[in-house]
């Protein structure tokens, strides 16, 4: 899916859920004491940082900022080598292959030598550019991205946990980011009875063209298996009329499909297998228009997909028609241009697990139910890193959706970890409705700032984008750790002011995030409980509407709650990392931008006109209505001394007179009489504006002023209203 923009502008304890340790530059994940399940893919492999190994080059990072090299890498760090530069790893396990995730400068290639204890291997690393830097100009915040790119070799020998294994700058700079150790079963053997692409003339060199062979081959194994052995196969055109067959390889470490569109096709009865193979594209750029994509369309019901390895494609899989009861697991995604993988409508009872996903150019796994809801489907266990634009995961729509499970880390730009969202961007599309479960994920360094907002996006964002949010959203057990800006986000993102309703979180560990651990922007209200945070950086809630105006949102206490009960005190500026909440400027106007309600609005001059910081703009009650009332919400308990009302200071209004009160609530339900009933006089010749002095005891939450008359229309009426805490 595309980004986000706006279209106007702009810790709880180790015993729920999983816990993410980085040790000796091991991402690992830790099982929890209680009968959660940990978060993520089970992996056949461990990944080792480069910034934690021994190294002649220069470490890189940890940087945030989009569109440099160091914030799309794992962990936010890297090595860069010069020529003749290495880095050293001690292996973790015993291994013999590996896949290094590296970034060389635009426009070139070479390679990385490898050494074993020493031993220089007669193997090389190939790297190149080629697949990197793509541009997204049409989509708006993006800037040039996907800096990395992934290269794996079998070593053709074995080393133990603890042999060093050096990558050395050959010909060409070269920065390494991590490096996966694996060991690889031997190649399977032919399943009895299945039918060969071999034998129907397919080249294993990747010489010929293989394409009619496997069409072939499919065609004669109705019912059975196509086999597909070690080799490297080259395919010029894509599969379609695919079903009730499986298409098995040998292993994708041996059995390698060469083709950036395997299966192109709008229907399937189904029964579709595909399993234990690689197909690597030579997708370059992003073009939205073509099928670019290892599976673009359907499957048909009852099919699967496990034990793939897809890579340099636009996207892996794309799926659209009926796919019913799909299940993709133990698949490995790298180096999309756009999403991974892709429910893009109609699903039902899809189960997307225990995946690796790294390096996506938008969502790593979405859903987005366009045409037809998805319904019943489900991610869980996966383990997403380094999409470099978009979501870790995004939900866009969809009835009973479950995320469950899942460790993301480190998005960059334009998104969160997880996104739960109303964005449509296309008609006929299907809210979100039922329940939406989100469950035990872990999102580690995950949220980014957004430049169409100007302000960042937090690690779990719930986002009534373009209608209001009016399913149940139950979020559970959740581990936020390390969040350069928010921990969980509630906004109307296409700047509507659309509602964001029927929110639980229950139970969050929220360790070190840079601002705030909730940041509230749209109306509506969330229930948390349980969310423990320690090393907030600013404060514990920004609750500040946008736009101005739209209706406040409410935070329920479920109770248990600590470490974060601070509020951001200032809607006029946008906390930074590590800022901490100012103190308070006393000449401040303590209401712009505060949400604002009425107990009646004329036409389009709404209750937020009166906070907008525009005395062109006016609030006006319903007409031959009095008395009627106008309420703010500063946020938190101010000492208010002093009450500024305005009028359009334009010469055609005249002067007038407005009966009013003054009443203060610490709660928003009970309300006290701060400044009683009077006359107020209202002139252009004076800048059509009153100025009310309150008492020196005056503590408030909630100002409220009531109307009761005015002599020159009959409704009450505010451009502006301001306090202040001087006299």
């Amino acid at each position: 899916m595309r980004s986000n923009t706006f279209g106007s502008v702009r810790r709880m304890t180790t015993t729920i859920g999983a816990t993410v340790a980085l040790t000796a530059g091991m991402l690992l994940v830790l099982p929890p004491t209680s009968a959660h399940a940990a978060a993520g893919a089970a992996l056949p492999f461990t990944s080792v940082e480069a910034e934690s190994a021994t190294t002649t080059g220069t470490r890189i990072g940890p940087d945030y900022t989009q569109g440099t090299l160091a914030s799309e890498a794992s962990g936010r760090q890297a090595v860069r080598l010069a020529s003749g530069q290495r880095v050293e790893f001690t292996a973790p396990r015993a291994a013999n292959a590996v896949n290094v995730s590296y970034s060389v400068p635009d426009g070139q290639s070479g390679t990385l030598d490898v050494y074993v204890n020493g031993t220089k291997l007669s193997k090389s690393l190939e790297v190149t550019s080629k697949y990197s830097y793509v541009d997204t100009g049409w989509i708006p915040g993006a800037k040039t991205h996907h800096f990395y790119d992934n290269a794996r070799l079998l070593l053709g020998r074995s080393v133990q946990a603890g042999d060093k294994i050096a990558f050395e700058a050959g010909n060409v700079q070269a920065t390494v980011d991590v490096v996966d150790f694996e060991q690889v079963e031997p190649a399977a053997t032919q399943p009895a009875g299945s039918v060969s692409v071999t034998s129907k003339g397919a080249d294993p060199t990747g010489q010929g063209d293989s394409t009619q062979a496997f069409r072939d081959a499919i065609a004669s194994a109705q019912g059975g298996v196509v086999w597909i052995p070690p080799g490297h196969y080259r395919l010029t055109s894509s599969l379609s009329g695919v079903q009730n067959v499986t298409l098995r390889g040998a292993g994708h470490w041996y059995s390698t499909v060469h083709t950036s569109r395997f299966i192109d096709q709008s229907s399937s009865s189904g029964n579709v297998h595909i399993k234990d193979f690689a197909v690597i594209g030579e997708v370059t750029e992003r073009v939205d228009s073509n099928p670019d994509n290892f599976v673009n369309g359907s499957l048909g019901p009852n099919s699967s997909v496990s034990g793939m390895w897809l890579q340099h494609l636009k996207v892996g899989l794309w799926l659209m028609g009926n796919n019913d009861n799909l299940v993709v697991e133990h698949n490995r995604i790298l180096d999309t241009t756009a999403d991974g993988l892709n429910l893009n409508g109609s699903a039902k009872g899809v189960r997307v697990r225990d995946n690796f996903l790294r390096n996506q150019g938008d969502d790593a796994l979405a859903m987005w139910s366009l045409y037809a809801p998805d319904t019943d489907s489900s991610f869980e266990n996966n383990t997403v890193s380094q999409p470099n634009l978009a979501n870790g995961i995004a939900i866009y729509g969809g009835t009973d959706i479950a995320v469950k499970n899942n460790l993301i880390s480190d998005t960059n730009a334009l998104g969160s970890g997880i996104a739960i969202s109303n964005q449509k961007f296309l008609d006929p599309f299907h809210p979100l409705s039922g329940t939406i479960t989100v469950d035990g994920n872990t999102l580690v360094r995950t949220g980014a700032m957004n430049p169409n907002w100007h302000h960042p996006m937090a690690a779990l964002r719930v986002d009534s984008y373009d209608s209001a949010i009016n399913a149940t959203v139950n979020i559970t057990n959740t581990t936020i750790t390390d969040s350069p800006y928010s921990a969980f986000e509630f906004v109307s993102g296409g700047g509507h002011g659309y509602a964001v309703k029927n929110v639980n979180v229950t139970g969050a560990t929220v360790k070190n995030t840079g601002t705030v651990v909730v940041q509230a922007e749209a109306p509506g209200a969330a229930r948390l409980g349980g969310v423990v945070a320690t090393g907030v950086g600013a404060a514990g809630v920004y609750n500040c509407p946008f736009p101005a105006g739209s209706g406040s949102f409410e935070l329920a206490d479920g109770g248990g709650n600590s470490g974060w009960s601070s509020t951001w005190s200032d809607c006029s500026t946008w906390p930074q990392p590590g800022q901490g909440n100012p103190d308070p400027d006393p000449s401040r106007n303590l209401l712009k931008g505060r949400p604002a309600t009425a107990t009646g609005s004329q036409d389009v001059y709404t209750p937020g006109k009166a906070v907008d910081g525009d005395a062109n703009t006016y609030w006006e009650s319903t007409n031959n209505a009095f008395p009627q009332s106008w309420t703010v919400d500063l946020g938190s308990g101010q000492a208010v001394r002093r009450v500024v009302l305005k009028l359009p200071p334009s010469s055609a209004w005249q002067a007038r007179t407005q009966t009013l009160s003054v009443l203060g609530s610490t709660d928003g339900s009970s309300y006290s009489t701060v400044v009683g009933s009077q006359d107020y006089r209202f002139d252009p010749e004076r800048g059509n504006a009153v100025t009310l002095d309150l008492p020196q005891n005056t503590d408030l939450r909630y100002l409220r002023l009531r109307v009761t008359a005015n002599t020159g229309w009959p409704a009450a009426q505010f451009s502006e209203v301001e306090a202040y805490l001087t006299s």
